[in-house]
């Protein structure tokens, strides 16, 4: 509270740009620790806007105007806060404030760590113990006579930013890991990221070899030789630089580089060209400015976003990724993936490729473990990348912002096989920025223990799976192909999109519409409560009857049309018709159908017999075909193309937006 120089300042006009909303609410703005409060004064609503400081990620200060004083908010989940503070001294108060609350220079000052952990301590001990690494690792079949676990970095001793707990090849005896981790930067050395059970091939992640223009290392490449003896079905492997070639050269004028293939007798060599975190941190700035972007012309915004180079990055992540999976699943073989340090783009690609292999990890809970493995334990450095503290600039960067737009790209091409959607994606995203849990808060798994993190704050995983209710996808099918299979999504450029779910909460001057997901969702529940009214009818019927009730479910006739539109196969097909407009005619026959059914199901029972007729569903396609048209197993043809985008890019004669000055 020392940093608060004014706690409450009133008739603050407050307009939340990234809402839609175009006239300012009038109320009084609140400093807290961790906190900046609005309420407004209108007696019938009273509305609260709360935003934390930690998601706080700058504060302009704009010249003062003849209406007053201006504050613009940029958060890091992209929403964007303008204040008008009638005196020039409050908003000179409450910048200084908010721009030292929004920089913590030590972790007990986030907001989950400023205050007692143990007033819910069996809560906060049983949120970290929801997540069990060791158990996924059993479930992909490891240890095994292949894989075994190693005692050698037990208490951080071998790699510091490493897990104490770690699965390396049974002929990889302590000395060569030692003598690898040496030779490896950061001392990351080769360990088990996921096993592929089918193939028994393994993807494996690293840190580049310190290796120069000629340096080699005998446990090194022993190392690599253990790696590739684990998997009996093949007699090399592939190791997947994710980095430019040109950048793993210029790194070995450092001592560094990649491995020479000369040395490494059992390896084929594949770089990727995934740029650094300040290419990426640069591209993500401009995309943010496309998303700000009022009434963007087509030519504004098309450039806006191709001069960005966004989604060439993004498009590279799912390549890395195609091609770890292809060479596990299809080829058989292993993999060893790694980029400079083993913590950025080491983790995107391990983390794509799981996710296309495995099924498990395209659920609420697998995906909440495929990130508690591959980025919170193998230490991607959180604290630094989204400045959870004050520190270096040029160390933030978008990275798992990047792993979590590669996902939503794939949900896109296969909208059923992903059983949670959109909005499970963007929470994730908050958490890590919110330091609200102590989830993604530190650097490794080391300092999150030297810091006592599980004795002070609690995990959010708990907390997002009692909400998964509002996360669950409606058009998931586990029983589907497209579910249970490795996924091979289309990559070519036509097939990647701007999230504007993420980058662009609400068209700006367009009210919020419901999106189909939404839809369905409501559909699906109000169907279930459907069920249950039902039920109860069917067994107060039972009850005054005496007589059991059996339920016979009639086949509606499908429709018969002359003409029906081919459907177009592809990751993005159009909007096309499914359901041809028929007759009232036509929709008398049906009615009349449905009747005569009803009345000879009542007489085929001396127990009183009730019809339901089931939804009319849509002509199967060539099972075949579902490899080549995701959308086909669920039925839905491109839903965001059905919603509609309208809406008045004009100036509304009542805005508040001419009383701020444009950011």
């Amino acid at each position: 509270m020392e940093h608060i120089r004014t706690p409450k300042v009133e008739n603050v006009r407050l307009l939340d740009r990234s809402s839609g909303q175009r006239k300012a609410s009038v109320g009084t703005l609140y400093l807290s620790a961790t906190h900046t409060i609005f309420v407004e004064n209108n007696p019938e609503t009273r509305k609260e806007t709360w935003v934390l400081h930690s998601m706080v990620s700058s504060v302009e200060r704009p010249p003062t105007s003849p209406a007053g004083s201006q504050l613009i908010l940029r958060c890091k989940d992209f929403r964007i806060f303008q204040l008008l503070i009638p005196q020039e001294r409050d908003c000179f108060d409450v910048h200084t404030s908010l721009v030292r609350l929004s920089r913590p220079e030590k972790y007990s000052e986030l907001y989950c760590l400023s205050f007692n952990p143990n007033v819910n301590k069996e809560d906060r001990e049983e949120s970290w113990n929801f997540m069990d690494l060791m158990a996924d690792y059993k479930r992909m079949g490891v240890p095994n006579n292949l894989w075994v676990t190693t005692a050698a970095n037990s208490e951080y001793r071998v790699c510091d930013t490493y897990p104490s707990e770690l699965f390396v090849p049974k002929s990889a005896t302590p000395a060569i890991i030692v003598g690898s981790s040496r030779f490896r930067s950061r001392g990351r050395f080769p360990a088990l990221s996921y096993f592929h059970q089918d193939t028994l091939a393994a993807v494996c992640r690293c840190s580049q070899p310190l290796s120069g223009f000629s340096g080699r290392c005998q446990e090194d490449e022993m190392m690599l030789q253990a790696v590739m003896k684990s998997n009996p079905g093949s007699d090399y492997i592939y190791v997947v630089d994710t980095r430019p070639k040109l950048n793993a050269m210029a790194n070995r004028a450092a001592g560094k580089g990649y491995e020479n293939e000369d040395h490494y007798t059992n390896i084929k060599l594949q770089f990727i060209g995934i740029e650094n975190i300040h290419v990426m941190r640069s591209s993500q700035q401009k995309v943010i400015d496309v998303g700000e972007m009022r009434a963007p012309s087509m030519t504004d915004f098309l450039w806006g976003l191709e001069n960005s180079g966004w989604l060439k990055h993004i498009k590279a992540i799912v390549d890395a990724g195609v091609f770890i999976a292809r060479a596990v699943a299809d080829e058989g073989v292993s993999v060893l993936v790694h980029c400079s340090d083993g913590w950025d783009r080491t983790a995107q690609a391990c983390s794509v490729a799981s996710i296309l292999l495995d099924p498990h990890y395209r659920t609420i809970k697998g995906l909440m473990v495929l990130i508690e493995r591959d980025w919170v334990s193998f230490g991607h450095k959180f604290s630094h990348r989204y400045a959870h503290l004050d520190g270096d600039p040029k160390e933030v960067s978008p990275v798992i912002d990047q792993f979590l737009e590669c996902v939503w790209q794939l949900s896109e091409q296969f909208p059923c096989a992903f059983e949670f959607n959109e909005r499970f994606l963007i929470a994730v995203h908050t958490h890590v920025y919110s330091c609200q849990y102590g989830t993604f808060l530190g650097n490794c798994q080391k300092e999150r223990r030297d810091i006592r993190l599980r004795e002070r704050s609690h995990s959010v995983w708990p907390q997002l799976w009692k909400d998964r209710a509002e996360f669950t996808n409606p058009l998931y099918k586990a029983e589907l192909s497209q579910t249970q299979g490795v996924l091979r999504p289309n990559t070519t450029p036509y097939c990647f999109k701007m999230w504007k779910g993420l980058y662009n909460h609400v068209e700006k001057s367009t009210p919020p519409r419901q999106s189909p997901s939404d839809f369905l969702s409501a559909v699906r529940e109000e169907s279930q409560q459907l069920e249950k009214e039902l039920t109860n009818h069917q067994e107060r019927i039972a009850a005054l009857t005496g007589k059991s009730i059996t339920w016979e479910k009639i086949e509606v006739p499908r429709r018969k049309t002359s003409r029906l539109r081919q459907r177009h196969c592809g990751p993005d097909p159009p909007t096309t018709y499914t359901d041809p407009i028929t007759s009232p005619a036509q929709d008398n026959g049906h009615a009349l159908s449905s009747e005569s059914a009803n009345q000879k199901a009542q007489t085929k029972d001396p127990a009183l017999t009730l019809s339901l007729g089931l939804p009319v569903q849509l002509k199967s396609h060539d099972p075949d075909d579902f490899s080549t048209c995701s959308d086909l197993e669920s039925g839905v043809a491109d839903l965001s193309s059905r919603s509609s985008s309208g809406g008045d890019d004009g100036k509304d004669p009542y805005s508040d937006e001419a009383a701020f000055t444009t950011a």
